[in-house]
């Protein structure tokens, strides 16, 4: 037996590729997210992190060192990739990851004095930049708010 699958009786019109073209949400957010991307990889490239670098390590700053698992929620990844991200910023030690003592199965994690020196670099760059394209959109608080609704589904 074919490990292929069977076409379906017909296939998807060109009328319904311009549909999803022009109405599919998935679609439109890709584009968008990696858009976004783009200008702030380009932008934080002096500070020497991409704009996923830049949001990890943002998710670090904070007063006690949060658990890996409370990152990967946080950042909505799982905590396969989120370790895989980590690693390169481990190795530019900028990031350490300890056990925590009163519970040996969690991973604790913490910007280094360099982690905090590139976030303080950075930050100036991703203020300009963020206020750039805020003053690009028609309602960005909206446009945060309907992303924040869609980010909420974990189905």
């Amino acid at each position: 037996m074919s490990t292929v699958p069977m076409r379906a009786a017909t296939e998807p019109s060109f009328q319904t590729t311009l549909l999803v073209r022009d109405s599919c949400l998935c679609l439109h957010a890709q584009r968008a997210a990696r858009a976004l991307a783009r200008r702030f990889d380009l932008a934080l490239k002096p500070a020497g992190i991409s704009s996923g670098q830049f949001s990890l390590l943002m998710s670090l700053n904070r007063p006690k060192p949060p658990s890996l698992s409370s990152v990967a929620a946080l950042l909505a990844m799982d905590r396969t990739t989120l370790t895989a991200n980590l690693k390169p910023l481990e190795r530019r030690g900028l990031v350490e990851i300890a056990l925590d003592q009163a519970d040996k199965r969690v991973r604790l994690l913490s910007l280094t004095p360099a982690g905090h020196a590139v976030l303080a670099a950075a930050v100036p760059i991703w203020r300009e930049l963020h206020a750039a394209i805020e003053a690009e959109l028609s309602d960005p608080g909206r446009l945060r708010a309907e992303l924040n609704v869609l980010s909420e589904w974990n189905g």
